[in-house]
């Protein structure tokens, strides 16, 4: 009963409804979905073809861009570095004028070498790489490129350069098996010899008694003294870019001649610098060059002094400065020979 005066609540009002009882309807008919009608393979949607030649494509020159980053083409100085005295006693050994087939197998050789003989350090120091800030991106540091793909790479490079050696003559081609060994052999002298730069500079500059013996059949005194020039011009860079590693190679005991020089390193590259030039002077006078050469010795003493300057800190940007310098130096002298032989011809 509603309270008096109110109204009875209706079931409009109630919160809920109430049903009045209804008789139990039929179950409704099951309603089954056609079945699918098979799509011929041909008409199934596939990725387009050009997206599956733009993926390969792009692993294809990332892979190419690694492995031309494990042959460091990506940074030249080291190619420049080692062709200068080879290009110096090309043309000191044939009078200022190389013949064109003996200069193209020495360019691309050079090229070869370098480039093996980075993919062969690199496999070597695979496991000490990803702990120098410097190196820990390279291809093999950072496992882009596998050991076993880094060995046939080095392998192929040297079965180029051989193919190219095999032109030259009989004296060149026994040389050839003498720079392969030490190109092979240079990364390993870094863990325990103190010097390991005065074996780069044999390895840098055995391309002078090649072509030496390239263009006369053998080495007179003159190619084993411009070989003297080369290997100590070597140690003169090396050692400004060994000053700017050698708080990583302390940590993970690697030898170089910063280390061993100490707080001297400064005085012993100047040392060098002179040797290289009293060297190149000598040969000058061996050779009876003229004014040309000399004034490209005397602008490669300018530039020994600056590279001094920019070192002076011992900054790795200053040092690494010095270090590429060192590629106007080449130039320079490779400069003074060929106008001096084509001022007398």
């Amino acid at each position: 009963m509603a309270a008096s005066g109110e109204p009875a609540p209706t079931q409009a009002s109630l919160p809920f409804a109430v049903s009045p009882p209804s008789e139990p309807s039929a179950p409704a008919p099951e309603v089954t979905a056609p079945a699918p009608v098979p799509v011929p393979a041909a008409l199934t949607p596939q990725p387009p073809l050009s997206s599956a030649l733009a993926v390969q494509r792009h692993w294809l020159v990332s892979r190419l861009a690694d492995f031309a980053k494990l042959m460091r083409l990506d940074r030249p100085i080291g190619i420049w570095l080692l062709l200068w005295p080879t290009l110096w006693a090309l043309w000191t050994a044939s009078g200022g004028h190389p013949q064109r087939g003996v200069l193209l197998i020495f360019v691309l050789g050079t090229v070869l070498m370098r480039s093996a003989g980075c993919v062969i350090n690199d496999f070597i120091d695979r496991n000490i790489d990803p702990h120098v800030r410097r190196t820990r991106d390279r291809p093999l540091a950072a496992r882009r490129v596998s050991p076993v793909e880094a060995l046939l790479l080095f392998l192929a490079l040297l079965t180029c350069a051989l193919a190219l050696v095999l032109q030259l003559n009989s004296a060149a081609i026994r040389l050839s098996f003498i720079g392969a060994a030490l190109t092979a052999t240079y990364p390993l002298l870094k863990r325990f010899f103190a010097l390991p730069q005065l074996y780069l500079g044999v390895c840098f500059g055995w391309g002078v008694p090649m072509a030496f013996a390239a263009e006369l059949g053998a080495v007179p005194r003159v190619g084993w003294v411009m070989l003297l020039a080369a290997i100590v011009w070597a140690c003169v860079y090396d050692t400004f870019y060994a000053i700017a590693d050698r708080p990583d190679d302390l940590r993970i005991g690697i030898k170089s001649s910063a280390i061993t020089f100490g707080d001297m390193d400064l005085l012993m590259i100047g040392a060098m610098q002179l040797m290289v030039l009293v060297a190149l002077g000598l040969i000058g006078r061996l050779l009876e060059l003229g004014a040309p050469y000399y004034i490209s010795l005397g602008v490669g003493a300018v530039l020994f002094a600056w590279q001094q300057w920019s070192a002076r800190n011992r900054d790795s940007a200053g040092c690494l400065a010095a270090f590429h310098n060192n590629n106007y130096f080449g130039l320079v002298v490779l400069s003074g020979l060929i106008i001096d032989y084509t001022s007398k011809s």
